[in-house]
Parts: structure tokens; sequence; C-alpha cells
């Protein structure tokens, strides 16, 4: 699964009792072990031949909210902090990256999260490369993962689809940070965080708003931008597409990626 986090280590164990007693009318554990079974689940996804899973049986545990009750395996909550990091993923990169290109076992984990009303997923087009299927965070989703704190407080998380180019660009996004996050894991670094460029705006507006009349003077806007490790380029404070920001064994970093084309800029403020 995406680097920098392990499902389960910030989940609330209020949220998440284990050996708890099963409620009235709760699928027992030997019914719950039959439910891992691909075949079922939600009619969301279209069906495959049937084969045997390759991968050990994970049972879901309970989760309740809200006076709901959610039946989730680690894979799945992993799932939708990937999907909350980068707001869309494309399901063929999803199965290729957190799932080691295992799509039988991919399935069965969408289906739940689907079947739970917890992600959403939707074809859609696009002018150049052709229509794909997107998955998104719904807002029952992201609810869920902030309420059991499944992430740290300063990892911003979405849901949501928004324009169909802004959703392709965001999806394409996932794959790219997967080669930038590998080789600063390889070179030490550690408790990767994701941070996307709706975040960058978010604060940099901020800061500067902050400033009053003044925030429009070059110094104004150079002093903002230092301050979160960007520069002013020809007036204007060019934003990566995607900063990952993680730890070394001395001194926090940040790495910066961009799908833009060589010779041009993303977004400016």
């Amino acid at each position: 699964m995406s680097r920098g986090h392990q499902p389960g280590e910030h989940l609330d164990p209020r949220m998440s009792p284990e050996e708890r007693e099963p409620l009235p009318n709760e699928p027992s554990r030997t019914e719950e072990a039959r439910e891992q079974a691909p075949e079922e689940g939600s009619q969301a996804f279209s069906r495959e031949p049937d084969r045997t899973p390759s991968y050990p049986s994970e049972l879901r545990k309970t989760y309740e909210l809200r006076g709901r009750t959610y039946r989730l395996r680690y894979s799945e909550i992993a799932t939708m902090i990937e999907l909350g990091k980068f707001r869309a993923i494309a399901r063929e990169d999803l199965a290729d990256f957190a799932y080691d290109g295992d799509e039988v076992r991919m399935r069965p984990d969408l289906e739940n999260l689907v079947g739970q009303q917890l992600a959403q997923t939707k074809i859609i087009p696009h002018e150049e490369t052709g229509s794909r299927q997107l998955l998104t965070l719904t807002k029952i989703g992201h609810r869920f993962l902030a309420e059991t704190r499944a992430v740290d407080k300063d990892q911003a998380l979405y849901h949501g689809f928004t324009k169909p180019r802004e959703a392709h660009h965001d999806a394409d996004l996932y794959r790219l940070y997967q080669k930038a996050a590998a080789k600063i894991e390889r070179e030490g670094g550690s408790k990767l965080r994701v941070v996307l460029d709706y975040e960058l705006k978010k604060h940099l507006y901020h800061d500067l708003a902050k400033l009053g009349k003044d925030r429009n003077s070059p110094a104004s806007k150079r002093a903002v931008a230092e301050q979160h490790d960007l520069k002013v380029v020809r007036g204007k404070i060019p934003l990566p597409d995607v900063r990952i920001e993680y730890e070394t064994a001395t001194v926090k970093r940040s790495a910066w990626t961009s799908n833009s084309q060589p010779g041009t800029t993303g977004a400016e403020i």
C-alpha cells in the first residue's frame, strides 16, 4: 500500500473492538470468514471468472460510528487512506501499486467499500486518453477516517469527484508519486506525507491575506513563499502538483513532483 502509513497505526481502539461479543443479528466469525470470498459483495464492479485467492484470509473487523456499523479489513482502510490523500485514483493504478497487480484480491475490497458507501467509482471521460474508471472517497468515508483517526492529523484528506479534467489530474499524481516515494524510501526517508497543490494554495492564500494591502509587494510575497519552502519566479509563486514531506534520521525534508509538460509550470499564485 502507499508509503508513509501503515493502516491501524492511529485507529482509535474505541472504534475497533477486536474481541467484543457479536451484536444481535451480527454475522458470526464463521459467517464472516465466508464473507471474504471474491464472488460475494456489491454489484458495483464487473465480475471475472472465480479463482482461489493467493492471499491469506483476513477477517473484517467491526467499527461503530454515529449509529452505523462498518465491517472492514485493514487493506480496505488502507485503500480508503490512499483515495483520501489523492482525491481520485484510477482503478488500474490502485491495482498495480496497492495490490501488487492482483485485481482478484482488490475486487472484493472495492465492492465492500462501495457497498458500504465509503467509496465511489465513476467512469470519467478524457478528451485525449479516453475514459477511465476512477475511485474517490465519499463524505461518509472521509468522516470514517477522521473519526477513527486513521491517519496523522497533519495529513489532509479529500473526498468527492471534481471536474473531469481535475479528476484525471489528481489520478495521475498517484502514479507520479509512487516513483518519487520509492526513491525517498530507498535513501532512508520515512513518515511520508502527501501535500497536494490544493493544500499549498490554501496555506499560501491564508498567509498572504493576513498581510492586508501589503500582500502583493514583492518582499511580502517572497517572505511567504520562503515560509513554505517555495520561491517567487517573475512575480508569481509556482506550485508543484504534489509535494512529499518526509523525515530522515536528522531532519525533515520535502521533495516535489509535477506532471506539467517540460518548460511549463503548474498552478501559480
